[in-house]
Parts: structure tokens; sequence; C-alpha cells
């Protein structure tokens, strides 16, 4: 796994994060892995603009490279020793659980002896996850659904969130150092998404440039993967409430939010042709949030 010094992003050196107790171990002298903090991930929505998927189906759930997209996040996390994880349910929420249920059954090689009814797993798969599923309603707001996950947090220490429907090469590491550097309630992944089309320079008729698909084209948004302090929750006031809409606003008016800029790879899986570039990309083994 690749890790970017972090100093781009404060000013610190990675050594002077290191002596503030800002910048995470990763690793403990005999090279266990330490859990830094919780992570949550939203999995309820009904993914409408997936239907060819989500009809049968949680968008979380829809596979990439034979593993639910939800598997590749808690991935993504793991590399950064993040191994809890709170994942709010809702609509299907129950093939969510029957996943991590039969974990052994979906990632491992196994013996059925019907006669003795005995099973036996081979050559297992274990990840050193801890994994509390929640249902959080079918309709509930994603503001909502963090409320209501709010008791399974630890206290007042910040943790990350993030949607179940989109990957990345982001740093976590650096972001929950640069979330402990600046102090606010909440940090959010911007990212510049690439654009669909080519965009083109124009003087009247006249086309001076040809641009492909610029990364730029769009301007910054917001990619997911907070890092969040429990107090950004009391922000949330209604349970139907998206966190992005009202909640989020209510703290950038109080100056509570700062943007980690993410230049990496960043996909979100809205829709069907979103699932099959992924899917793409990872067939080809070209799979930039793969860092594991």
């Amino acid at each position: 796994m690749k890790t970017a010094s972090i100093g781009r992003y404060t000013g610190y050196t990675d050594a002077e994060y290191w002596e503030r107790g800002l910048l995470l171990p990763r690793a403990t002298a005999t090279g266990e892995t330490i859990q830094i903090m919780k992570a949550v991930i939203l999995a309820g929505g009904l993914g409408t603009r997936l239907s060819e998927e989500t009809v049968i189906r949680p968008k979380p759930m829809v596979e990439i490279g034979g593993r639910p997209i939800l598997w590749h996040i808690l991935k993504i996390y793991s590399q950064h020793g993040i191994n809890d994880f709170i994942i709010c349910c809702g609509y299907k929420g129950y093939i969510i659980k029957e996943f991590f249920a039969n974990y052994f059954l979906h990632t491992s090689d196994v013996t059925f002896d019907m006669h003795n009814n005995k099973m036996t797993v081979h050559e297992s798969v274990a990840e050193p996850w801890r994994v509390t599923l929640v249902d959080t309603g079918d309709l509930t707001g994603t503001g909502g659904r963090l409320k209501r996950v709010a008791k399974y947090l630890d206290g007042d220490e910040p943790f990350c969130m993030t949607y179940g429907d989109g990957v990345a090469d982001v740093d976590i590491t650096a972001s929950i150092a640069f979330h402990k550097a600046h102090g606010k309630r909440v940090t959010l992944t911007s990212v510049q998404p690439l654009a669909r089309f080519g965009a083109l320079g124009l003087k009247d008729t006249q086309i001076y440039s040809f641009q492909e698909k610029p990364s730029d084209e769009g301007g910054w948004i917001n990619g997911g993967f907070f890092v969040l302090d429990p107090r950004s929750i009391d922000a949330i006031t209604d349970d139907s409430q998206m966190f992005e809409r009202e909640p989020i606003e209510t703290l950038v008016s109080k100056g509570e939010v700062q943007a980690f800029f993410h230049r990496g790879f960043w996909q979100a899986m809205d829709t069907l042709r979103d699932k099959l570039h992924l899917e793409e990309l990872w067939n080809e083994e070209k799979a930039p949030w793969k860092t594991w």
C-alpha cells in the first residue's frame, strides 16, 4: 500500500505529525494491525438509478469482480488500519446481514458431509473485521441513519463515514491526520470526477482546443470518505434529513467543514454504466482502489 506524505495538506512534515500525535499508527512492532477508529457505511438507500441490479439486492451488495462493492469499501479502510465497521442497513438489509453471517461460505472452499450433517471449511479467509449491522429503516435519510447509529460510536472519538456505493484510492490515513490537525467537526473528501464528454475550446465557430473527458471539468464535489467529530451529529434534527443538505449546510455556515482534496481515482456506482466501468477495471487488473 502506498501512502503519500501528508505535509502538502497542512504544512507539517510527517515527523511533526508523529510528534503531535496526529499521524495515526498503522501497525505494532510485530506487524499486527492496530484498530484506529470506527467507520460508518451508509448502505440503506433504494438505489433506484441502478434498478437493473437493485430490484433484487441493495446497491452495496452489487458485485464488482465477484464481491459486493461493500466488501471493496471495507478492504479500502482495512488497509489503513480501520477494521471496526458500523453498517447502516435499510432496503433489503437482510441480504447484507446474511452475507456477513455466512462470510466463510462466500469466501472459502467447503465440504458438506450430508450423512453426518457436518461442514468442513477449507483454507478459510478471515478478515480482521468487526461488523455491526444496524437496521436504520428503508426510507430514512442519510442524516437520520447516522443519528440512529450514534450509540454505537466511541464517545467523543472521531470516526469515518462514507457511502456504500463508491470506491477510491484516497489516503484515509492522511485525511484523518488532516482532520485532527484542523480541529473542525467535519472533513469531507473533495474530488473532481472525470467528465463524461470531451470539452471544446471555442472562439466563435473556431475550435482552438479539444480535451477528451477532462478530469477537472465538473469542479470539486463531495466524494464521501468523511472524517467526523461526533458533535457533527447534533446538526441532524430530523430522521428524514439528508446529511449532505441541512446538517452540512448548518455546519458550513458555522465554519466547521474542511475539504480534504483527493486528486486520485474516485468513482461512484450510480448507474449500470458505472458498474460496468468498475467491473472492466477490476477484470483488467487496473482497479486503482485495490491497494491490498
